[in-house]
Parts: C-alpha cells; sequence; structure tokens
C-alpha cells in the first residue's frame, strides 16, 4: 500500500496477461467447447478490467511500462506436468489458484483503502476474482474425475504455500 502507483501498474499488466491467457487457452483447446466459451467471457471480462485500471492510471497520470516477468506466476506454472492431459488439468488448477490470491490481494487492497471509490472497485473486483477461480475447478471437474481434480489441486496448494514463503513482499497482485 506504500507504492499504491505501482501496485496499479502491476494489477493493469496482471489483467492484460489474464485476458491473452484465457484466448491462448481458446487456441490450445479449440475442441473443448465449455472450455471455449467459458475462456472466451473471461478474456473480455478480464479486458474490461484492464480498461478500467488504466483509467486509473491515466486519473493519476502514470504510465504503463513493459511487461515484467512475475516471479509467483513463473514459479506457479513450472509445476505444470507433461503429457499434454495432465497439463492441461494443472493449467486449469493453476489458473484457479492464481485467480483465487487474485480475490485475497484485493479484498486486502479495499479494506485498507482510504478513497471510497477505490474501495469499492476492489471489493467488486474481490467478488468477480472469486468467481474467476471457481470457473477454473469447475472446468476441471468438467474434464477430469473429482478425485484426481481434489488430489491435484491439494498437491499444488502445498506447492505454491511454499512458493509464496520465498518470495519478498511488493507492490504487486501475486
Amino acid at each position: 500500500m506504500r507504492d499504491f502507483d505501482l501496485f496499479l501498474l502491476d494489477h493493469a499488466a496482471c489483467e492484460k496477461k489474464a485476458s491473452a491467457m484465457a484466448m491462448g487457452m481458446v487456441a490450445h483447446y479449440p475442441d473443448r467447447k465449455q472450455l471455449v466459451r467459458a475462456m472466451i467471457d473471461l478474456a473480455l471480462e478480464e479486458l474490461e478490467h484492464f480498461s478500467q485500471v488504466y483509467h486509473l492510471i491515466e486519473i493519476r497520470n502514470l504510465q504503463l511500462g513493459a511487461d515484467e516477468k512475475d516471479p509467483y506466476i513463473n514459479q506457479l506454472l513450472k509445476q505444470a506436468r507433461h503429457p499434454s492431459d495432465l497439463y492441461f488439468l494443472d493449467r486449469l488448477l493453476l489458473a484457479g489458484i492464481i485467480e483465487a490470491r487474485g480475490c485475497q490481494r484485493f479484498h486486502c487492497v479495499a479494506q485498507n483503502l482510504r478513497d471510497e471509490k477505490l474501495k469499492q472497485f476492489y471489493k467488486q473486483l474481490a467478488t468477480v476474482e472469486a468467481k474467476h477461480h471457481h470457473i477454473f475447478i469447475q472446468l476441471a471437474q468438467t474434464y477430469f474425475n473429482a478425485d484426481e481434480v481434489e488430489t491435484r489441486l491439494t498437491e499444488l496448494l502445498h506447492i505454491e504455500a511454499d512458493i509464496v514463503s520465498r518470495l519478498p513482499i511488493r507492490a504487486a497482485v501475486h
């Protein structure tokens, strides 16, 4: 919160990347009709969030920078297994975890903001991100056995906890 401007810039980058990730899923899995519809809707919503955050950036007279690698996301994505069916499951679950953490961060940010408009904006985003988390888990359960989904999700959450424990605190969404 001490560098909210830097947080906003990172937030914009995250929304842009989330929209691109959703469309990337469409490109990689065009035969998965439920996934395609869900990812199109998600991409549009994330792009709208990017537009909203960009509006806040403009108001603060900030400028977007080049996208930077997110150490949390990069370390988490390295956990995706191969072959392709396991990779697909892991991509869905990792996206769900990332969305869940975004929801938590936005909720925390909303609680600590003094500006009432920004507070309401981040409360709303926290609610929407929670829905995104569920989309990915539901998709995983659509394409995979529920026990397999639960087991792998638990494994990934333990790995994620370890990753988070080793990362520095910074003015960023993740």
